[in-house]
């Protein structure tokens, strides 16, 4: 299903001075639309259902990608996700690789970051998966 988009949301990004300066994510936000998009939780799998990438990197880029893509699908843009979880099995790995992943990020979403938390986890359903994107957005 593709919607044509008439009127943005309203995100607001909000910051507050008392906590940490966030980088890359929001600390809150605040999300005026006529619709939620819940998203699923995407790792890192092509279209045959094969999980893709050995790293954490490759395999970031595509789950991301997969979840943009069904954003896209329900007449979104990355602009409009209000939520993001990322689920990893190494959290080491994922805050020493946090430059590049963020890299990857702004290249496939912008700078617009929703509220967002990484979780580690022992494991994903597919066992080969490292990294998997889960969460909402608000449409107009």
């Amino acid at each position: 299903m593709t919607t044509e988009r008439s009127v943005p949301p309203d995100l607001s990004r909000l910051n507050p001075p008392a906590l940490s300066p966030p980088s890359g994510f929001s600390h809150a936000v605040v999300a005026t639309g006529s619709r939620v998009v819940f998203l699923a939780g995407q790792t890192a799998l092509d279209t045959d259902g094969k999980v893709v990438g050995a790293s954490l990197p490759e395999q970031f880029e595509r789950a991301l990608a997969n979840l943009l893509t069904a954003l896209r699908a329900a007449g979104g843009t990355p602009a409009d996700l209000a939520r993001v979880t990322v689920y990893a099995t190494d959290v080491a790995d994922y805050r020493a690789r946090a430059p590049e992943l963020g890299g990857i990020w702004r290249r496939l979403a912008g700078r617009d970051y929703p509220a967002m938390a990484v979780v580690g986890t022992t494991r994903l359903w597919d066992e080969e998966a490292l990294v998997e994107l889960d969460g909402f957005a608000v449409l107009p």
